[in-house]
């Protein structure tokens, strides 16, 4: 069956406005839920306001940033403005600046409706468990559907309106350059706040999580909006914009050396059909008679793969789509599932990892940061080969096509990978507003039942946000290798536009090459250090501050009537340190990148790539895992376990937790964003790197 590219992208359209369609009903939904409490409205109002005007100020930066890179792009990019198509120039510039648009738009809806469902879950706690999860989940979906329907319909409608893929990479790269600066940021303010509070509140004054007393706990619930909701909806829009806008750069000069549209054409087809599963996952979900909040987040995921696999078969067979692209992109959507159950159990409080830390835990925090340390390598080891599988599979699965199908499989398998992203931010912002309701809950004092019903949706978001951060990092894995194979396109169009040889890969014994690949895979550790060390900065600074309010507050310590804390003066601090310190980390990935092609041209670009892929992937997965087995560790103690609250156990594990928190909230989420970065600008400037370097 002949069909042109045309339907596809007419149909990638429509399911977008589904999407969007979807979101709006569930934000009507989420809002006409019942909420009357006078307290919990006012520290609800607290946190939205410290929400955005950290939103409002990080912006401003950004929106500085991008106008600067922008300009540079206009200039620079693909060629020197004055060299090339001064038209090209201005489309790349204004698809960038269209690609920080959407992706600051997707923090903002995600801030937007986890601020009001936060109220509302922890108010429906008070009628039972499913009102609450409902409530929950539901307003995460909000951002699920609004992110993933903003981002097919973006790479659609750019691919529609220039017809050129080169544009697409200026549009992936202004979502990713956003969504690194926008996770840093919020991952710097929501783990000074939270070391903060637990540091102070739990560990030194054995005074519970969110007890109003303390003054950083509006701050510590403002971060988890601005670091797991908009920084991750930033991300994973980053993310299936990267691995749509690489499948497509290849796809398209394979068609024109056939004179079709086939395999641009499956690219938005299997795009569709990953949002519309997407769609009837989330339109369907559901809690069981179990009550089990995690079994009903890993039901709905499990529910929407099982549909897009089916669809997308059948799409193969009613528009004679290759079988072995389908089957990269299968193979992409199971190491997907896979990444995210070894995840599960290396983080959920009922398995034994969580137990065995908990153990550790009675002998002191030592053995609590050596036992948890150790569980987050292992970890990592069966998502890498995952990864390398899956990458293989693929790659040898359309070896057979001919020449650019094996990486065109590849960039497949992370379409593939990523086809269910909308369920999995759904599940993702679902875990920050929950433990906003539990936060809130507390401090409105809605009774010890509504307490644990928060308590045990919490648990479940923090196993499901592990979960999600495995197939976030994985799934930025296959693209970048796929971006890889982008960067090979680019180099090789340019190169035979100038009479260049072409290249086909990377030889590690060729010195250039080894010299990239050894600076590539220190990047990632650097990077991880400075935006962990802006963590520690600030946190030392909200500590001091905690204490002052404290020692000078009179009354406030013994919870009199009447007196607050200033909560201000912490969100302050959150602020101006996050927005102070997320600016170098993620200009020094964009510098090294540019400093290694100006030095040692592509091929060492080509090392410097594959050593930042492997180096981040390695450190992404260890520091998310081992930071959610910390977090659910210290929440199995909570519950009873091994001593339980305010035992020596229990202050190994806030201390095990405390280290946890900049791993995965900060440096290892932050990274698979990086390593996206670096292969985007290394595909933009491909041509530059290959006409101007020092030993190149």
């Amino acid at each position: 069956m002949n069909t042109g590219i045309g339907f596809f992208q007419i149909g990638s359209i429509v399911v977008s406005v589904l999407a969007f369609g979807l979101a709006a009903w569930l934000y009507k939904w989420v809002v006409a839920q019942p909420s009357s409490n006078e307290r919990i409205a006012e520290i609800g109002l607290l946190i939205r306001k410290g929400a955005g005007t950290f939103l409002k100020k990080e912006y401003l930066i950004l929106a500085r940033f991008s106008t600067v890179v922008a300009g540079l792009i206009l200039l620079f990019l693909p060629s020197p403005i004055w060299n090339g198509n001064p038209a090209t120039n201005i489309m790349m510039a204004l698809s960038y600046l269209c690609g920080t648009i959407f992706s600051a738009v997707a923090g903002k809806i995600g801030i937007s409706i986890a601020t009001i469902a936060n109220i509302k879950a922890a108010e429906a706690s008070t009628r039972g468990i499913k009102p609450s999860f409902m409530s929950g989940f539901r307003g995460g979906a909000v951002m699920g559907m609004a992110v993933v329907g903003s981002s097919l319909l973006g790479v659609t409608l750019l691919l529609l309106l220039t017809n050129n893929t080169m544009v697409l990479l200026g549009f992936s790269f202004g979502a990713s350059s956003l969504a690194l600066f926008a996770k840093a940021g919020g991952g710097i303010f929501t783990k000074t706040a939270d070391i903060s509070a637990d540091l102070v509140g739990k560990v030194e004054l054995g005074i519970p999580e969110d007890d109003p007393r303390n003054p950083a706990v509006i701050a510590d619930n403002v971060g988890d909006n601005v670091g797991d909701v908009a920084g991750m909806g930033a991300d994973l829009f980053d993310s299936n914009v990267a691995s749509m806008a690489a499948a497509l750069v290849m796809a398209v000069p394979l068609d024109k050396a056939t004179g079709g549209s086939i395999n641009a054409s499956m690219v938005f087809c299997y795009a569709a059909i990953g949002l519309l599963a997407s769609i009837i996952g989330v339109a369907t979900a559901r809690m069981g008679k179990s009550d089990n909040p995690t079994k009903a987040l890993n039901s709905s995921t499990y529910v929407t793969t099982a549909i897009f696999a089916i669809l997308t078969a059948i799409a193969t067979f009613t528009f004679g789509f290759e079988w072995r692209i389908w089957f990269a992109s299968i193979v992409g959507l199971i190491v997907g599932v896979v990444i995210g159950i070894t995840s599960d159990y290396f983080t959920d409080d009922s398995k034994p990892p969580v137990h065995a830390v908990a153990k550790a835990s009675e002998s002191g925090p030592a053995f609590t940061i050596l036992s948890g340390v150790s569980y987050g390598l292992i970890s990592a080891l069966p998502a890498i080969i995952g990864i390398a599988i899956s990458a293989l599979v693929a790659f040898k699965i359309c070896e057979p096509l001919g020449a650019g199908y094996p990486m065109f499989g590849i960039s497949m398998a992370a379409v593939g990978m990523l086809s269910i992203v909308g369920m999995i931010i759904s599940n993702d912002a679902y875990g920050p507003i929950v433990d906003n309701a539990r936060g809130l809950v507390e401090m409105g004092s809605l009774g010890d039942k509504a307490l644990e019903i928060t308590d045990s949706l919490d648990s479940a978001g923090n196993t499901v946000k592990a979960v999600t951060k495995g197939f976030a990092i994985g799934a930025a894995g296959l693209t970048v290798i796929a971006l890889l194979g982008a960067f090979i396109s680019e180099v090789n169009i340019a190169a035979v536009e100038i009479g260049k040889a072409t290249i086909t890969g990377f030889d590690i014994m060729n010195p250039l090459v080894f010299f990239g690949l050894l600076v590539g895979a220190a990047i990632p550790a650097v990077f991880s250090a400075m935006l962990m060390l802006g963590v520690d900065r600030n946190a030392q600074r909200m500590v001091a501050e905690i204490h002052r309010q404290f020692k000078e507050i009179v009354g406030l310590k013994e919870g009199k009537p009447g007196v607050t804390p200033e909560y201000n003066k912490c969100i302050e601090i959150a602020t101006n340190g996050a927005i102070k310190e997320l600016i170098p980390a993620g200009l020094f990935a964009i510098i090294s990148t540019l400093a290694i092609g100006f030095i040692g041209g592509v091929q060492a670009i080509g090392g410097f790539l594959t050593g930042n892929i492997i180096s981040g992937l390695l450190f992404a997965l260890f520091m998310s895992n081992s930071g959610g087995l910390w977090d659910n560790t210290k929440k199995y103690v909570e519950a009873g376990n091994n001593g339980g609250k305010g035992s020596r156990t229990h202050k190994a594990a806030v201390v095990g937790d405390t280290v946890g928190d900049p791993f995965k909230d900060t440096a290892g989420p932050s990274i698979n964003t990086q390593i996206t970065v670096v292969s985007l600008v290394a595909s933009l400037m491909a041509s530059i790197f290959l006409t101007v370097s020092l030993f190149g």
